[in-house]
């Protein structure tokens, strides 16, 4: 046993940790399911991040010709990610119903979203729409105009990333067969480079996303443009120096003005 504890004057302290009775009123019931609720609501919470940070990690993932089947061992790989997404989804499907869809941020959904639309654009060369996103979720999960939004801010990032990497190791820009449209390269065929034109176009004209995030749509738009420029100033090596570049050069996608080499025709192309 412990000693005594005593105060300056020698007097015994009061132990602390002796049981004493609780007080209650008329408000004790009150208050105590007050914290009930909320340690219901932390640990609601908490199970929520965990679900998201997995989700998030398979979805990252999930892709790898442009208008084309997708490998089936590659397509075997994203099914074994999207049966894994959607289980893990399932145990926090009825945390997020009614009014606690919008409680909890669930930027997991952004990473899905952004997963699943360059799938959708590697196999058919469109843009997903809400709706065949939202099919792609078997559950009772509502995907937000935020989420989807932000979620196809996030596959210009993509689709900047495999421009690269296919020029880099073809010699020319990822492009579909003819479909005699009028944003298509030499050969008839529509570029990558042109998708993401039209996307960064439709997203820039769009008025910023309400609920507090419009800080977030401003900065998703401006590292958009940014990378709109990198695969414009990659077309224009292709195709200007392409002859110059020996095989398997990967571009410097940081040149240009604000990295300090390049020249100002580098950044845009009009």
């Amino acid at each position: 046993m412990g000693g005594v504890k005593r105060d300056y004057e020698g007097k015994e302290k009061e132990r602390k940790d002796k049981a004493r009775d609780v007080l209650r009123n008329a408000y004790t019931s009150m208050f105590e399911a007050f914290r009930d609720e909320l340690d219901e609501h932390h640990d609601r919470r908490m199970r929520i991040q965990k679900v998201s940070r997995d989700v998030t990690a398979l979805s990252k993932k999930i892709v790898r010709k442009l208008r084309q089947p997708i490998p089936q061992r590659i397509q075997s790989e994203i099914d074994e990610r999207m049966k894994e997404i959607v289980d893990l989804l399932s145990t926090i499907e009825d945390d997020v119903q009614g009014m606690n869809r919008h409680r909890y941020n669930l930027i997991c959904l952004e990473e899905f979203a952004e997963a699943v639309s360059f799938a959708h654009y590697l196999r058919y060369q469109t843009l997903i729409t809400p709706r065949e996103l939202s099919a792609a979720l078997p559950l009772r999960i509502d995907l937000t105009p935020s989420e989807y939004v932000f979620g196809v801010f996030d596959l210009t990032g993509e689709m900047m990333r495999f421009a690269t990497s296919v020029t880099a190791l073809s010699g020319s820009m990822p492009a579909s067969s003819g479909d005699g449209d009028g944003d298509s390269d030499e050969a008839g065929r529509r570029t990558i480079l042109a998708d993401l034109q039209d996307v960064s176009s439709m997203l820039q004209i769009c008025p910023p996303l309400g609920g507090g995030k419009n800080s977030n749509y401003s900065k998703k738009t401006d590292v958009m443009v940014e990378q709109v420029r990198k695969v414009e100033r990659l077309a224009y090596g292709v195709t200007v120096r392409g002859t110059e570049r020996p095989k398997g050069w990967m571009p410097d996608l940081n040149e240009g003005p604000r990295g300090g080499g390049g020249d100002a025709e580098d950044v845009m192309m009009d």
